[in-house]
């Protein structure tokens, strides 16, 4: 590695470019085999790609890049472990283009799917998400199983290995002309829903998303006509289908009479072959991930699910047992992680993540609602970002702040407790039985050097914050000289930060700046109290939080209190206006994709369901919007302003982040405010995310006084 602490040392942005990331995990049902999804950057392109590798889970082998053709995701084997599904955006199959040439029997819908060879109109002319399965014994190139113009969403296996369950799109003859104008713009938008957008999807139209069994031999395909998806919240969770027995597919809808003004989410369970669907929650969760049970389990089946009028409420594993469902973790005032795995371990346990003070951590969970945390040790100074197991073994993908992110496995009796001995949490761990199956990031990780990273703890208003501290090469905790710093608040607020691998911490890191992320009350991974000390008021206790840690590392002598930058995207976009308005600890901040207007966002963002849970309508509760808006006290507003927006981000609209820059503008601050045109609420294409991060780091620079000095 090379010498820390010189300006050859600085991470170069443009290695963005080399950056790998890793996310779902699948593996096979003997618990040999991970299949997973690498992110790579294609420069050329300014894409982001994505392809399905597997690797032996002893290591033994490298990794075998199984998708090469075109973005590839949700890998899924088999029951027998004989073939993997993937959903891919590809080149039509030229076994489907023959079969159509030679074979016109199967009716106009068929001819309609053929001519436009599953791309839904000219004017829409990029290949849709399709099921490709590959046979694993056979080798070769995946095979092509679904053919829906509107492409399919998600997909499942069936328990004999023979058949899929998929959700897609199937739009009306009157429908799909009015798509096609749309798409071809030559259709106004017209829309009587109540959810009228959803950010990553645009404005929402009334086609319907269907379940369709679907041989995979012959590609025979039904639809199940009483199975299909609505309500608000359908663009989030999906319908989840999963094979529950032979006959019987779990899926995920909102029956209620107004769905577009409600987050609940209902479980049913669908006849297969008749067709028939039998409702199994009552309109009082908003259910997520769904996992069949073992065969053998009393269970028929475990589900993650909210409370649709408050997500402060813990995220909750409950079990159906065929006849009525109940919470198996009430007591644990714990949350599931976002996208938590719920993994069948044998017929009475499951294990999934949770967050817990800070960490992502495995977690036991008994269909008798006893709770145990597992692998405590491996967890301490990383986070999980992904999670399976099959066959007495874990897949996990660690991200850890300086060793990076790569699949690890470990046998099931190692996580269970027979490590390395007690750890912080009180829990046995098994690092020391990890094996390391990728090296994704080493030729980066070999030639540029990754923060360290440290807990810190203080008290804010009698409660202790923890906080997570990315420190600069060759810095001393114990003997530290004042550093700029960089204080990064995580979005949600629903959220929580925990030691990871980020590129954007190195650069920053390398640059100087000791990065502080402080997990402030209204987030998760402390309990419902903690996370309700924020609902409804926010610019309250987070503003609280957030300065008592900065002034925490400025008494450490870690930070200077004049060289102190803000940084965060969305709710953490949100709290730089609330610091801003109502502090003067910022030297200079830079909100990104934020809310700052609570009154005029409603309806103009695709919120308005929680937004009216959390504050109620506007027009009825002025006085609640008025005061978590930061613009109402945008006189108060001297800290130099770096604004950034998406186009197309519906979560926190653009005009939202036009309106705090002018607030600024008018009088006399400093300001700019940065647009992506076409970006949703996310950090999109590489070339997009270099320039942000080029953008952020020259004002902090051109912000800084000591550098101001230096110039001078």
């Amino acid at each position: 590695m090379p010498e820390p602490g010189n300006d050859g040392d600085l991470l170069p942005i443009e290695r963005f470019y080399d950056l790998t990331l890793v996310s779902e995990l699948s593996l096979s049902p003997d618990g040999e085999r991970v299949a997973f999804v690498v992110e790579e950057s294609e420069r050329e392109a300014d894409e982001r790609r994505q392809s399905v590798c597997v690797v032996p889970a002893d290591g033994s082998r490298s990794p075998h890049r199984l998708s090469r053709a075109s973005d590839a995701g949700s890998p899924k084997w088999s029951p027998d472990g004989t073939r993997l599904g993937v959903l891919a955006a590809r080149e039509r199959d030229s076994e489907l283009a023959v079969t159509d040439t030679d074979d016109d029997s199967e009716g106009d819908d068929a001819a309609a799917e053929s001519e436009d060879t599953g791309d839904g109109s000219e004017a829409d002319d990029e290949p849709k998400s399709q099921v490709w399965v590959f046979d694993l014994e056979v080798g070769g190139d995946a095979r092509q199983v679904t053919d829906r113009e509107e492409g399919v969403n998600e997909f499942d296996w069936g328990p004999e290995s023979e058949r899929i369950v998929v959700s897609a799109r199937d739009p009306t003859d009157e429908e799909r002309e009015h798509l096609e104008a749309r798409r071809e713009g030559e259709a106004p938008i017209e829309t009587e829903r109540l959810q009228h957008k959803f950010d990553g999807a645009g404005w929402l139209d009334t086609v319907t998303t269907y379940l369709f069994v679907i041989d995979v031999e012959t590609r025979d395909k039904r639809r199940l006509d009483d199975a299909y998806g609505s309500g608000a919240y359908e663009s989030i969770t999906g319908l989840q289908p999963t094979w529950v027995s032979e006959t019987e597919i779990a899926f995920l809808s909102n029956p209620l009479e107004n769905p577009d003004d409600s987050a609940v989410m209902d479980l049913y369970l669908a006849d297969a072959e008749s067709g028939a669907v039998e409702r199994i929650t009552d309109g009082d969760l908003t259910v997520g991930t769904i996992e069949a049970a073992p065969a053998e389990s009393e269970t028929r089946l475990a589900f993650g699910a909210d409370e649709p009028e408050n997500w402060c409420i813990p995220t909750q594993v409950y079990a159906w047992d065929g006849e009525s469902y109940e919470s198996l973790t009430a007591d644990l005032d714990r949350t599931l992680t976002r996208n938590a795995s719920l993994c069948w371990i044998d017929d009475e346990s499951l294990l999934t993540t949770i967050a817990d003070e800070a960490h992502t951590r495995p977690c036991r969970v008994d269909t008798n609602g006893e709770v145990e945390r597992v692998g405590g040790a491996i967890v301490d100074d990383a986070s999980i970002a992904a999670v399976d197991a099959q066959g007495g073994t874990v897949a996990l993908a660690l991200s850890h702040p300086s060793e990076g992110l790569d699949v690890h496995t470990i046998g099931l009796d190692a996580l269970d407790g027979s490590g390395d001995g007690e750890t912080s949490s009180g829990k046995r761990g098994g690092k020391r039985d990890l094996q390391r199956v990728t090296a994704l990031n080493d030729d980066l990780l070999e030639e540029e050097v990754m923060p360290e990273c440290r807990r810190v703890s203080y008290e804010s208003d009698g409660h202790e914050i923890d906080a997570i501290a990315y420190l600069p090469p060759e810095f001393d905790p114990s003997d530290p000289e004042t550093h700029p710093l960089v204080v990064s608040i995580h979005g949600g607020p629903i959220s929580y930060d925990s030691p990871e691998f980020s590129f954007e911490y190195g650069v920053l890191a390398s640059r100087g700046y000791v990065v502080l992320c402080p997990n402030y009350r209204g987030g998760t991974s402390y309990g419902r109290a903690f996370a309700e000390e924020l609902y409804g008021q926010w610019g309250s206790v987070e503003v609280e939080d957030i300065v008592r840690g900065i002034k925490h590392l400025v008494e450490r002598g870690w930070a200077d209190p004049d060289r102190v930058f803000g940084r965060g995207f969305s709710y953490g976009g949100i709290a730089q206006g609330y610091l801003v308005t109502q502090t003067d600890v910022l030297t200079a901040a830079a909100p990104e994709h934020g809310i700052y207007d609570l009154r005029s966002a409603f309806g103009t963002d695709d919120s308005h369901v929680r937004m009216e849970a959390e504050f109620g309508l506007p027009w009825e509760d002025e006085e609640g919007f008025r005061t978590s808006s930061s613009i109402t006290q945008a006189g108060n507003i001297d800290t130099p302003l770096l604004v950034t927006a998406g186009g197309e981000d519906w979560r926190c609209p653009p005009s939202q982040s036009e309106q705090l820059y002018i607030a600024a503008r008018k009088q006399g601050v400093e300001a700019k405010l940065l647009v992506y045109p076409d970006e949703h609420h996310n950090v999109g294409d590489p070339d997009r995310a270099i320039h942000r991060l080029k953008q952020l780091t020259a004002w902090y620079e051109r912000h800084d006084p000591a550098r101001g000095t230096e110039e001078e």
